[in-house]
Order: C-alpha cells, then structure tokens, then sequence
C-alpha cells in the first residue's frame, strides 16, 4: 500500500525578528500563507528503506539529501513502526528558496505515515511531532493563514477574507539562511527582544484589500538578505516596475515574491519578468495545508 500527500509552498507575509535568545534561536512573530505551489509525497511500505526525488523542470534536486538526513525520512521515525518505508518527493517548490520546502515534505510524509498505517493519531500529537522536526513543519500541516510565534512553530489559523495572486521568481543559487540571521544580527545589534508584530497585516488580510496588504507586507530578514545578494533588491524594483504591487524576499530568501492585483495582472508580471528571468511561476493564496490525495496498492518495486 502507498499514501500520497501534497503539502504547500508557504511565505511569510509578515517576518518580525528579535534579539535572539539565550538558545541562539530567535524569536519571530510571522503569518504565513500556503500558495499553490506543491509537493507530493508518497510513502510505501517496502522491504527496505529508501528515497527517491524528482523535480518538475523548474526545480533542480541536485540539493536534496537521498539519505536518512532528509527531512521527510526523519519524520517517519516521529511514530513507532516496524514496517520498511520507500519515499518518493516529487518536488515543485523551489529547494532552498525561503519557501519551506523541505518543511512541506516533513508535514506530507508525517501524514502520509499516519494514513498509510492507519495510526489515527490526534492532530495537536501531529503537531507535536511537526515542531520537532524544524519551525515551518507544523505550518506546513496547518496551511491556510496562520500567525507563527516561538521559533514559528505556535501556529495559529487567523482570519483571511482575500484571494491573493503572486508571482515567484526563485533563484539559480541558493541563500544559507543561518547567514541571512547571522547576518540580521550585524546589521541589527540593538534588536528588540520581541519582534515586531502585525497589526496592520492582520487588518488588510480582514479586508481582503489587495492595495493595503501590500503596503502591509513586512520582513525583517529582507534587508540582510539583500545586502547579501545585491541582484534580489534589483530584481524586487523591476517586479514592481513591471506592475506588481509589491515586491518582497521570500523568508530567509533568495526566492522573491511578489503580490498583484488580480490573475490578471499576475499573469502580466509573469509575461515581463520572464524575458530577464528563466523561471517565473504564478500561485494563488491561501491554499490548504498537507492533505491526503491517493491512498492505494503501490505501483513501484524495487527491481
């Protein structure tokens, strides 16, 4: 038998970073939001343990681990099970983008796990396990708009009365997001110990106003970001030149977000962008969080 989950890109519409604490974590105050951008992940019972990745064609794996360090390997460990497991990624979030996408893959295959076994287990214990494995992960499970606090791991659901069009452009090469910290800590030395929080985000996302959540976006990790990678803030002038409301990192980076005004004028954006950048994707949100999309007889073997 195998289980298929598919689990969301997620951005920070608002990142809010403090001092960090005694830990060397820092704190965050964060909504997030799940767009149309996913992974799918099957896991399968089998006689021995593996992994296989595949990208579609705007995403390159080389990065990926195909060992017991990827995260969505280590997932399966959150419950006991005897049973042998082979995990199959098939990957369209840009890896190493500031988009969780590893993190989407730890919350598809705690869940595909969970199914696959008929395990049953309450959603605050999948919740439990997801903070475990890293920040983003419980996010992942929940989807949706949510406000992160803590590490970003207290995930709550909040109120989003907007359909929210982007255009994404990942990056050829990725950004260390420990650097983008490390490097908010330079430019930051005197950083408040609780992070900015967002007011004003939360009432656009009410209004569901295009124009004022724009105005509203917020992320502390930007500006290090950029002065790391110079070519992200060229690309966030010409994305709003090209008639994006606003422009934004995505996270840690260096994937770039940007937010327009309707299918439309997303679609416009895309058609600019794409004479200067290969890859430029579209996505709607919010979007649901991991879900189950096929639960049947597995179709592989290992011949």
């Amino acid at each position: 038998m195998s289980s298929t989950v598919r689990a969301a890109a997620k951005i920070n519409l608002h990142l809010g970073v403090g001092a960090p604490r005694e830990d060397g974590f820092h704190p965050l105050d964060t909504v997030y939001q799940a767009i149309s951008l996913y992974d799918d992940v099957t896991v399968s019972d089998a006689e021995t343990d593996s992994l296989s990745v595949a990208g579609s064609p705007h995403v390159d794996v080389a990065g990926v681990p195909t060992d017991a360090t990827n995260i969505a390997v280590r997932a399966l460990s959150e419950a006991s099970c005897e049973t042998r497991h082979h995990v199959q990624i098939a990957k369209q979030i840009p890896v190493a983008g500031g988009m969780a996408g590893g993190s989407a893959d730890a919350a598809a295959a705690l869940l595909a796990h969970d199914r696959l076994h008929d395990l049953g287990q309450a959603d605050d214990v999948l919740l439990a396990q997801a903070a475990r494995l890293g920040s983003d992960v419980p996010f992942s499970l929940v989807g949706g708009t949510a406000r992160g606090r803590g590490r970003g791991e207290l995930v709550e659901p909040i109120v989003d009365l907007g359909t929210w069009w982007w255009v994404v452009v990942p990056a050829t090469v990725g950004l260390s997001t420990p650097e983008v910290y490390r490097h908010f800590d330079r430019l930051h030395p005197d950083a408040p110990a609780q992070p900015a929080e967002p007011a004003e985000l939360l009432a656009a996302l009410a209004t569901g106003e295009p124009v004022r959540l724009a105005r509203a976006l917020h992320n502390d990790l930007q500006d290090p970001a950029i002065d790391l990678r110079p070519e992200l803030g060229e690309l966030i002038v010409r994305g709003e030149a090209e008639g994006a409301l606003r422009g934004m990192v995505s996270g840690s980076g260096p994937t770039c977000v940007f937010l327009c005004d309707s299918q439309e004028g997303s679609m416009e954006v895309v058609a600019a962008l794409s004479a200067s950048y290969d890859v430029v994707l579209s996505a709607v949100g919010p979007v649901a969080g991991a879900h189950v999309v096929s639960t049947r007889e597995a179709e592989w073997d290992l011949r």
